[in-house]
């Protein structure tokens, strides 16, 4: 009876890990992410103030700021100004105006074509802007400004 009772535990053993080995079943499942092309620019964002301009001077005005941003590893980017977007040469013209009256200036800038580095690794363009001494030293009084836009195109 004891041989009995052992074969029936032996069997009911095997037959308990047969149903179990039955019961399982495995499957793949697919796991995906994406990642644009992205630019960015960093704050704080420059501003070029040339400040009093000395119409007694014989120099040309000149003021310089850093343009900071930031482009996905790999991605290829052209920084422009607005009149010459996704055009990489690194140079615009402008007009400050102070309503009635008006002085020409220049922005230069570097850094304008390149791969991106990555989020952790600024790409910084150094803006030199310059006007002319012969653009204002006989300029009328008054406040005169411009907005220049950048763009990043990846």
């Amino acid at each position: 009876m004891k041989k009995l009772v052992s074969l029936a535990m032996v069997l009911g053993l095997v037959l308990g890990l047969g149903t179990a080995a039955m019961a399982a079943e495995s499957t793949d499942i697919t796991v995906s992410a994406t990642v644009q092309p992205t630019c960015r620019f960093a704050t704080p964002l420059p501003t070029l103030a040339f400040g009093t301009l000395d119409q007694s001077s014989l120099l040309d005005a000149t003021v310089a700021g850093n343009l900071r941003f930031w482009c996905t590893i790999g991605t290829a980017y052209i920084l422009s100004d607005e009149f010459n977007i996704g055009v990489a040469d690194g140079a615009f013209s402008g007009t400050l105006v102070d309503g009635a009256n008006n002085i020409p200036y220049s922005i230069s800038y570097n850094n304008f074509q390149g791969p991106g580095l990555g989020r952790s690794a600024e790409i910084t363009s150094l803006l030199t802007a310059t006007i002319l001494n012969a653009n204002y030293i006989n300029a009328p009084p008054g406040a005169y400004s411009d907005i220049v836009t950048f763009t990043i195109n990846p």
